[in-house]
């Protein structure tokens, strides 16, 4: 490990169960998943009655930690962040039990407020969500306090830390080691317990303006697990729940003895004895707000608390880049991405896509343009591996990382014009295009052979080839127009080598035209704008695909 990288743990003691990430901060301002460990401990068993941590409690949580942090060391860490929640901030005894954490786990716990704990929440699951503009509610139920926040990509507008959670709503309704099925009758007055506290609460969302919902914690998350095993199987709807199959999944639950319960499709047995309290707490929420589906995220409080750190240190600089590019920059630097090289890569792609379609060779729109540019910009990540079928090895990564901003439809795509910027060409029933549908196929076909030609004009990583657009030839022919700062022959060599692609891409032949210039001081996305402004104006603004019977307007598209 060299002095600039830094590992760091991350610990949050919550009610139900105590959870680690252990992150290694790397020198190219990228961060690498070390290790995440979780245990359940139910620091808030009989707690929510007294306000007490009990004895036995706390004994389990002091030695998970302990062992957590061992682990930690092992993996070199140097710094420890830790927070306690609900819990903790409500015990009577939060001092002792501090105390304890410090001297015989070794470590320093700051235990925060719920606001804190929702603004944190927020933190983590917003920045892997792609929200493109829209409002969301987030909901998070713990075991003993739900957060709810509404907000933006970049900013919440409303925060509020509610005293209900699984194990609280447990601890209030049932006799200790009670097994039996749950009366209608008793969920009913859980239900009403549930509205008398998100009264105001639900007042005030009613008011701000909800485009999504999104839910995390091991609750919710389960509960769609179940949903999943149980409803609709011809599809994974773990993604996402609906307040119908939440209502039958509660229903479900409650008709049988815990026994039973804990061998339920989808369900965590160590959660059996508890779930039916957060699920009361979703169930009404969703009825009180109307929502018919709430979308699952993964990401929680540690997140946060890792994005929280990253921002007021400033070692990720990127942070104030959207969620897409983000994570596409952390997987590629994750995989020793050569930037320079990807960044023309990248540069080139796009000019080439926005030339293609003001003369009409495709009618792709913003979003096949947006999925070129990452796949520009990941097309070589497989080199990590091995170079001679890196693009293979580019494909599965893509296809396997966690690229957070993204539908799986999206990855897919991404995924398919990296697999296919060299070597064969994307065929019909090729493995990886069979789960894309037909639009999704074509795009791979287009956006493939347009990276294939802007790989081929950075063929030898030097930069030479500054800008490419298409322009028209005859009724068969294009030409390519390639501005170069020196001899490119190159380049020149691998573009020609892809003749036979762009023919099957866009039915027609391809020329060359090769001109020498200096390369400008104001960067490619600055000319790649005074490249098309210019080519606009000199082609009509609409005019009719040459290859088929839709229009398309030709206006330059966003960087």
């Amino acid at each position: 490990m060299t002095t600039n990288e830094h590992v760091i743990g991350f610990i949050d003691i919550g009610t139900n169960s105590v959870r680690m990430l252990i992150v290694r901060l790397n020198q190219n301002h990228s961060y690498t998943v070390l290790s995440q460990q979780k245990e359940m401990v139910r620091l808030g068993e009989k707690e929510f009655k007294e306000h007490i941590l009990q004895p036995d409690a706390m004994n389990r949580t002091v030695v998970v930690c302990r062992k957590f942090m061992e682990l930690a060391r092992a993996y070199g860490a140097e710094e420890f962040i830790a927070v306690a929640t609900s819990a903790v901030r409500e015990a009577k005894n939060q001092k002792e039990f501090i105390s304890r954490l410090k001297n015989e786990a070794q470590i320093d716990v700051r235990v925060i407020s719920g606001k804190e704990e929702a603004r944190l929440i927020y933190l983590g699951v917003s920045s892997g969500v792609h929200m493109d503009g829209q409002h969301a509610l987030f909901i998070d139920i713990g075991g003993g306090s739900t957060e709810i926040v509404v907000g933006d990509q970049s900013r919440y507008h409303y925060m509020a830390s509610l005293k209900l959670g699984s194990i609280r709503l447990t601890t209030l309704f049932f006799q200790q080691n009670e097994t039996n099925p749950v009366s209608p009758e008793r969920y009913t007055k859980m239900q009403q317990c549930v509205r008398n506290i998100l009264a105001s609460t639900v007042k005030r969302v009613r008011k701000l303006k909800v485009d999504m919902a999104i839910g995390s914690s091991g609750t919710i998350m389960n509960l769609a697990d179940i949903a999943s095993r149980s409803y609709d199987n011809s599809k994974d709807t773990r993604g996402s729940l609906t307040h119908n199959h939440l209502k039958r999944v509660v229903s479900m639950l409650c008709s049988l003895p815990l026994k039973e319960r804990r061998k339920v499709p989808g369900i965590n047995p160590d959660r059996a004895d508890i779930i039916i309290g957060g699920a009361v707490i979703l169930d009404t929420l969703m009825e009180q707000l109307g929502l018919v589906e709430i979308s699952i995220s993964k990401r929680d409080l540690l997140d946060g608390l890792l994005i929280d750190y990253l921002s007021r240190t400033g070692r990720f600089s990127p942070l104030q880049m959207s969620v897409r590019e983000r994570s596409v920059l952390q997987l590629g630097r994750s995989c020793a991405l050569d930037e320079k090289h990807a960044h023309i890569v990248k540069a080139l792609a796009l000019e080439l896509f926005d030339s293609a379609r003001i003369i009409g060779l495709h009618n792709l729109g913003q979003r096949e343009r947006e999925l070129l540019k990452y796949a520009a910009l990941l097309h070589d990540i497989g080199d990590f591996i091995s170079f001679s079928s890196h693009h293979v090895h580019s494909y599965y990564i893509i296809k396997n990382a966690e690229l957070f901003g993204f539908n799986q439809m999206e990855i897919a795509i991404i995924a398919s014009v990296a697999r296919y910027h060299r070597k064969k060409l994307p065929q019909k029933k090729s493995s990886e295009l069979t789960d894309l549908d037909k639009q999704s196929r074509k795009a791979v076909i287009v956006l493939s052979t347009l990276l294939r030609i802007a790989e081929s004009l950075d063929r030898s990583h030097s930069g030479l080839v500054h800008s490419s657009h298409f322009r028209f030839g005859d009724r068969e022919k294009t030409i390519l127009e390639i501005m170069a700062a020196g001899d490119c022959q190159l380049e020149i060599w691998g573009v020609e080598s892809h003749r036979n692609a762009f023919e099957k891409a866009f039915d027609g032949k391809l020329m060359l035209e090769v001109k020498s210039g200096e390369l400008g001081n104001d960067g490619s996305e600055k000319r790649n704008e005074r490249r098309l402004r210019s080519c606009s104006r000199a082609i009509p603004a609409i005019q009719s695909v040459r290859r088929g019977n839709e229009e398309v307007a030709a206006e330059p598209m966003e960087s």
